[in-house]
């Protein structure tokens, strides 16, 4: 089943669907191994690996995955989990409607100008047509820079950085109305 998110003129049609983790781990596995995915922190993942976090992810009643398309092509990735029980946990002090997100963009060879943030904003557009999200929180790396000003453009605002195991991220937290302020400028 597809959801539609956000068809432009100049991008595109922007889709998502369910994720199945074992027909999409080859595409998946080819993505987050990608130099240019560095901030997954997969690098040396093997296809097995793929596929065993996201079938985790599948059976998990706190977190989803989506295959993002592009015209129907697989363009990228987004992951939305509850951070009351996933990521985040004990980190901040969660409130009512709080719904965590990640995305990926496919690593590609012919970049298309505005891609990344027509994706991120179809993404938040997704989390924001359901009515009990009231906030997305999100804890990009601190080093991750290009996704900071993307996060920026669509209303995020950072509160502080924050030690997770994995690494220092950037806690950040955009409201709906801090969306639709972002995205009408």
């Amino acid at each position: 089943m597809t959801t539609p998110t956000t068809p432009t003129a100049r991008i595109g049609a922007l889709t998502l669907r369910p994720l199945d983790p074992l027909r999409d781990a080859e595409l998946l596995h080819g993505w987050l191994t990608h130099p240019k995915s560095a901030f997954w922190m997969m690098q040396e993942a093997k296809l097995v690996d793929v596929e065993r976090a996201y079938m985790e992810v599948a059976a998990d009643p706190h977190q989803d995955a989506y295959v993002g398309l592009h015209d129907g092509v697989p363009a990228f990735l987004m992951e939305r989990y509850d951070p009351v029980h996933r990521e985040l946990t004990g980190l901040y002090e969660p409130e009512p409607g709080d719904v965590g997100m990640h995305f990926l963009v496919a690593p590609t060879d012919r970049p298309v100008h505005g891609f990344t943030r027509a994706v991120i904003t179809a993404v938040m557009t997704e989390l924001f047509a359901d009515p009990a999200t009231a906030r997305v929180v999100v804890e990009p790396d601190v080093a991750n820079k290009a996704v900071h000003a993307l996060n920026e453009a669509v209303g995020f605002v950072p509160e502080r950085e924050i030690q997770k195991p994995e690494k220092k991220a950037l806690l950040s937290f955009c409201t709906r109305e801090q969306f639709e302020k972002a995205v009408s400028r």
